[in-house]
């Protein structure tokens, strides 16, 4: 048995004090644990994951909502636009261009990102999904959402029971 392991020891080397609570113990560990599971990731963990989520602007005038998201290096067919539940979802894959001579190259570093992206904005309800239009120019996808008319308020005259 190993008598070094059950010396309580920080990240840096010095003696960990006693824990004076539980849950401070508890976060530790936790944090511990995310840290360590993150490592193991290297450059494809959230950082990769983080280059790969499209930025996006939400604009609104009176009549519509526009979003706006940089795509770049992605085409027209690989991205889809739904709404369901006024929930706008724009999904998008960016796929690994492949060479012939790919297999034959050493690569020493590699910082872009591939696969699948979400995004999901929650919009006002009402808005009817077949007046959504969706463009794509230069790697950049506009949507233009039209609001739903306004219902107007009526004063309801209260009468007496018959």
């Amino acid at each position: 048995m190993n008598l070094r392991s059950l010396i309580p020891f920080r990240g840096n080397g010095s003696l960990a004090r006693p824990e004076v609570s539980l849950f401070g113990s508890l976060h530790r560990e936790v944090d511990r644990l995310f840290d360590e599971f993150s490592r193991g990731f290297g450059t494809l963990g959230t950082r990769a994951t983080a280059n790969l989520v499209p930025s996006i602007n939400v604009s609104e005038t009176d009549k519509e909502i526009e979003v706006t998201a940089e795509m770049p290096g992605l085409e027209r067919k690989d991205v889809e636009v739904s709404l369901e539940d006024n929930v706008l979802t724009i999904r998008g894959e960016k796929k690994i261009e492949e060479e012939k001579e790919d297999e034959k190259r050493n690569h020493h570093l590699i910082e872009r990102s591939y696969g699948v992206f979400y995004r999901m904005l929650e919009l006002p309800p009402g808005i009817d999904p077949a007046t959504v239009q969706a463009t794509m120019t230069k790697g950049v996808l506009k949507i233009t959402i039209p609001k739903p008319a306004h219902a107007e308020s009526k004063r309801i005259e209260v009468k007496d029971a018959a």
